[in-house]
């Protein structure tokens, strides 16, 4: 089997409430990400994006990477993982530097950036990403990339998103009990938006909710740049439970049903529409009325929807504080598991006021009938990352290499000239 190291392969693998979902991602020449090997199972062992039983986490994650590597017939050794939780939170922060030599350098960037987060973040919790927003040198703000620009003072503005020590340790410490090395951990509210949006909807202001079983995480674009992420630890799951309460039916069964036969909006679902919903102990199963499944299934994302608007009317306030601009004209992109259900844009429409789409992932290639889904959104976006990452360490390397090729040019014409 050829090892991942040897041809710029990319493992993503997400945890989720409900589902654990590993992709297998081949680089290609023009920056396309083939996808070559995927593993899924359904999750055990977590809840709302923390663990609660670490040998069944293990299990789940280990089951998902076999098949991966399996379909890949590759070698997997190190992942870059998903994670989320109600304990990640956000800050905006600035940071202030002189420019040395009165031209911005590689070195400044990264001065003002290690400026910009070295700040106190809550008790118990540690930086997970520290995303440049935009610079100001002098006078000029807004700009976006500042190398070689003149000036005395450059300012960064930066969002920084962090994560509970412990929370994180025990997602790190299930992988590693696979055999495998975690390349990065990222939010997986920020895979997400990386693997649905385009450049213009993150220019004219976008927000990308990512529904699964235990969490909602919401991330926020403006004018191009990452203004706030949140988690809300309320997701699919609740209106899975809402149908198994309602109808008398097993958790598995009324999962089943809200897939198939949910709808978000009651008003576009007949009347004669009905369907067999299981019971539980060995009762015969009952007939149900679709519209009547709709009624549980409406107020109850109509009431997530809320939660979320309610974020985005917070941070539209504080953006509109600080003068900067806070119009979500791209609208709200769904995406996420608890997505594929008839009726949920119509239902989001008619809370949030403006455009809304599920967001499916893009920029993808090979096995794209199973990761093109919504519920691989963070897993491709976590491919996404990795080859960001790839593509600047290759970068990197390549930059050692030339300068070690010009010593060694340097010593052999002073060794002939001595």
């Amino acid at each position: 089997m050829v090892k991942a190291t040897e041809r710029k392969l990319i493992v993503g693998l997400e945890i989720g409430t409900a589902k654990v979902v590993a992709l297998v991602g081949d680089i290609l020449p023009d920056g396309i990400v083939n996808i070559i090997g995927i593993g899924s199972c359904p999750s055990r062992g977590m809840d709302k994006g923390g663990v609660n039983d670490l040998e069944s986490v293990v299990k789940c994650a280990q089951h998902t990477i076999d098949q991966a590597k399996l379909m890949a017939n590759c070698h997997i050794s190190s992942v870059y993982l998903a994670l989320s939780g109600k304990h990640i939170s956000c800050q905006n922060e600035i940071g202030i530097v002189p420019i040395s030599n009165e031209e911005v350098t590689q070195t400044d960037l990264e001065s003002v950036v290690h400026t910009a987060k070295s700040v106190r973040v809550r008790d118990e919790h540690r930086i997970l990403h520290v995303i440049p927003q935009d610079y100001s040198i002098d006078y000029q703000e807004g700009i976006k990339n500042p190398i070689g620009l003149s000036g005395v003072r450059m300012q960064a503005n930066v969002h920084l998103i962090t994560c509970h020590n412990d929370m994180a340790n025990n997602t790190i410490k299930a992988v590693e009990r696979c055999g495998l090395k975690v390349n990065q951990l990222i939010f997986s509210g920020l895979a997400s938006s990386y693997a649905v949006l385009t450049e213009d909807e993150r220019e004219l202001g976008v927000c990308v909710v990512d529904i699964g079983g235990g969490t909602m995480d919401i991330v926020v674009y403006t004018a191009g740049a990452l203004r706030h992420t949140k988690v809300i630890p309320y997701a699919g799951n609740v209106v899975t439970s809402d149908i198994a309460y309602a109808f008398s039916t097993p958790p598995t069964d009324a999962e089943v049903i809200k897939v198939r036969h949910g709808c978000a909006l009651g008003s576009v679902v007949s009347r004669n529409e009905s369907l067999e919903v299981p019971s539980v102990g060995g009762r015969p199963p009952r007939s149900l009325q679709r519209q009547t499944l709709a009624e549980v299934i409406e107020p109850r994302y109509t009431e997530l929807f809320n939660l979320v608007n309610d974020e985005i009317l917070r941070l539209q306030e504080q953006l509109q504080t600080q003068g900067l601009e806070h119009y979500l004209a791209a609208g709200i992109v769904l995406t996420g598991g608890a997505t594929k259900i008839d009726g949920l844009v119509a239902c989001a429409q008619q809370v949030f006021h403006t455009q809304v789409r599920i967001g499916q992932p893009l920029n993808i290639s090979g096995l794209i009938n199973y990761a093109e889904e919504p519920y691989c959104s963070t897993a491709v976006g976590l491919l996404h990352y990795g080859k960001e990452s790839h593509l600047s360490n290759d970068v990197n390397i390549a930059k050692r290499t030339s300068i070690t090729t010009w010593f060694k040019q340097c010593s052999r014409l002073l060794r002939k000239k001595f």
